[in-house]
């Protein structure tokens, strides 16, 4: 029996609990300005990017997995794309990001850390 809770029981299955709270950075490319993420119980994300330029937010909606990786839209339909990995050890957080909206397609990275639980 205890054989069995071992083996029906892994690290991953509550890895989840790590991502949760809030997260926050800046972003850079075409367009750069500051972004926040609140990572839910349930791995669901979102959040706002800010443009320094244009003085827009953007909304952010998608999912987190138990690994770290994000894959998130921009906008309400999908207007870009906000993807990249969270890490658990050092609680930093990195990745792409696109946005279609107004006009023309504008790109580029993010990077922050999180901020609270």
């Amino acid at each position: 029996m205890t054989a069995f809770l071992f083996i029906g029981c892994s690290k991953d299955d509550d890895t989840i609990y790590d991502f949760i709270g809030t997260w926050a950075g800046t972003y850079e490319g075409t367009e750069k300005g500051n972004w926040n993420i609140v990572v839910a119980t349930d791995g669901k994300v979102t959040g706002t990017m800010h443009s320094d330029q244009t003085t827009e937010n953007y909304y952010i909606s998608g999912y987190l997995s138990e690994s770290g990786e994000l894959n998130a839209t921009i906008g309400s339909p999908d207007d870009g794309s906000f993807k990249g990995t969270l890490t658990r050890e050092d609680k930093k957080a990195s990745g792409t990001w696109t946005n279609a909206v107004p006009a023309t397609v504008r790109s580029g990275t993010w990077k922050g850390a999180k901020t609270s639980k």
